[in-house]
């Protein structure tokens, strides 16, 4: 699902919003997210997942079309949890 249907899905089963309003809502929840994230918080979902921040020490990589060794600078990179309820709907619980 992209965000285009999950805002179509959402105005769908909510006739009392305008379309335009349901995608207003759709991106600002994004944007805290994404927000939220850029800070270094951790954002939780109760029931669906959690979203966090990892960081990765700089290292040395190998270039696989030279094989020459890469200095590969540190990075943060998101990373996402599942809840419980998600991951036992996914496995037919």
């Amino acid at each position: 699902m992209i965000r285009s249907e999950l805002i179509q899905k959402i105005a769908e089963e909510n006739p009392h919003l305008y379309q335009r309003d349901v995608e207003r809502i759709v991106n600002t929840i994004f944007e805290e997210i994404t927000n939220a994230m850029a800070r270094g918080d951790r954002v939780e979902l109760r029931g669906f997942g959690a979203f966090s921040v990892k960081k990765r020490d700089a290292r040395m990589g190998r270039n696989p079309r030279t094989g020459d060794a890469v200095e590969v600078e540190e990075k943060h990179v998101p990373f996402f949890k599942t809840g419980k309820l998600l991951r036992d709907r996914l496995n037919g619980k």
